[in-house]
């Protein structure tokens, strides 16, 4: 594996290449092949999956999708959330409303991700039919004067592209960061959670549910098809969760009875933070997971990838027009995406922290009531959908 530069001239094959078909690396693809620029998507898995983590579709990524022109079909498949009601255990607080946000995406989507992925593949094959290679595995990098080589396998067999640009949207264990020796720092926090999707036997219709127990945080989303994803704050890691230990969590803390048996997904998880010390690397880009890891309460993580992809393609689309301006525009791009991942990494550890158990369980609720109550649960709304990254 290699990451030396070589003083020769390149010959391209393509204007870009990314590293990972997941929902970063297809909605960059997407993007790009709408600006005209030619791009290539080299992904190692070779089938789908089905078993997603990320729901929340924010209204700064709506409108992304909008200037798609995927953004009405993903509203039809999705559940439009227009407000979240927050608990004191079974006590209602209040409800943050999302209908005061900017139009016209005045509400959170829910929509699993497998099929966010599949609207966004369908939109990649309209845009630029050829772009998509699956099976494929980054194993060199090598910068070149005025590009870069990237070696990969396919079907046992080596293959080698040259670009303008490379993009690493290949996750957290990203081989696009390694093989460019770009540091990736953080901590696991010890905060842990069970999950697990149910038919959804509420009253909250389309609204999500924020309940603070004494025992910890418990959310409730509605999915599409009647379903109503649970999240379920653990003392500690449970590495073998049942549907009776998941459904039996949250009706000890709310008195709400899931129905064991409609149960599809299950899941227990532990939280991260992690960031890349650079989002970019002479022509080398980092975007999505790559470049940070969040706490996935708040819903954050998925969107702000989205939010690096369509920055990064208005900075590769300026970088071509504008050869000169390279360097300065790439600067840009990882300073202020960077930026953005340590503030959205901050909002996310104020959530999960206000989702903590704490002998201060009175005061917490009586803030909460607060917050919801007063002019200033608007910005807190605006706040909550991602505005400002």
């Amino acid at each position: 594996m290699s990451t030396n530069t070589t003083n020769v001239t390149t010959h391209v094959d393509t204007d870009v290449i990314i590293i990972g078909a997941g929902p970063v690396g297809l909605l960059l693809g997407c993007r790009l092949a709408q600006l005209g620029i030619t791009t290539r998507i080299l992904e190692s898995r070779t089938t789908p999956t089905t078993h997603s983590r990320a729901i929340g579709i924010h209204p700064p990524s709506l409108e992304c999708f909008a200037a798609l022109g995927v953004a009405e079909t993903m509203v039809q498949r999705g559940v439009t959330i227009q407000e979240g009601v927050a608990f004191a255990n079974t006590r209602r607080l209040g409800s943050l409303s999302f209908k005061h946000c900017p139009e016209p995406f005045t509400f959170i989507l829910t929509l699993p991700q497998y099929q966010t992925e599949e609207i966004l593949t369908q939109t990649l094959t309209r845009l630029a039919p050829d772009a998509l290679q699956t099976g494929a595995t980054l194993t060199t990098l090598e910068l070149l004067d005025e590009g870069v080589q990237v070696g990969f396998v396919s079907q046992g067999e080596m293959g080698v592209l040259r670009a303008r640009f490379v993009v690493g949207c290949d996750g957290k264990q990203s081989t696009v960061r390694r093989l460019m020796k770009i540091g990736f720092r953080g901590r696991a926090y010890p905060d842990t959670y069970v999950m697990g999707d149910f038919a959804d036997s509420t009253q909250l219709g389309s609204s999500a549910g924020i309940y603070l127990t004494d025992e910890g945080l418990i959310e409730s989303f509605p999915l599409p098809g009647g379903v109503r994803r649970w999240v379920v704050k653990t003392r500690t890691y449970v590495p073998d969760v049942t549907v009776t230990d998941l459904s039996s969590r949250v009706h000890t803390r709310i008195a709400e009875v899931l129905p064991e048996e409609t149960n599809t997904m299950l899941s227990a998880f532990g939280v991260q933070h992690y960031l890349a010390d650079s989002f970019a690397k002479g022509r080398v880009f980092l975007a999505g997971d790559a470049a940070h890891v969040l706490s996935p309460i708040g819903g954050q993580g998925m969107n702000l990838g989205w939010l690096d992809a369509w920055a990064l393609a208005t900075t590769i689309q300026a970088s071509l027009s504008s050869p000169r301006m390279r360097v300065r525009l790439t600067e840009r791009y990882a300073l202020e995406r960077r930026q953005a991942a340590r503030t959205a990494a901050f909002r996310a550890e104020m959530n999960m922290r206000l989702g903590r158990a704490t002998r201060f369980a009175p005061l917490k609720y009586a803030l909460v009531t607060t917050m919801l109550r007063t002019p200033l649960s608007r910005l807190f709304a605006r706040l909550f959908t991602m505005r400002y990254l």
